[in-house]
């Protein structure tokens, strides 16, 4: 059996996506699907957020992030495949 190749997703999420607990529902399922990067809130309301593991795992929480928790509202799902770098240890939110 192939092992998953390992990927590198940086999203930025649009609409009413802070104050619903956008972030901390990101890190918890980035956490279960043993994913690294991390999550924050930019100033002009959107989210961003970057993940690295098997693309298998990366595909399933960027299908949730184009929704996101109850109470947000995803407008726009902006995503930019990068190169995999393996720089983090854990998911973790980021505070600006």
């Amino acid at each position: 059996m192939p092992v998953p190749e390992n990927v590198r997703a940086h999203i930025i999420v649009s609409g009413q996506v802070q104050g619903v607990f956008f972030r901390a529902k990101t890190q918890q399922i980035a956490q279960e699907l043993g994913l690294t990067g991390w999550v924050k809130n930019l100033s002009d309301g959107r989210v961003e957020a970057v993940f690295e593991g098997e693309k298998p795992k990366v595909g399933q929480v960027l299908k949730w992030a184009k929704s996101g928790p109850p109470g947000a509202i995803v407008r726009d799902l902006e995503l930019i495949w990068e190169d995999f770098k393996g720089e983090f240890s854990s998911f973790e939110i980021k505070y600006s």
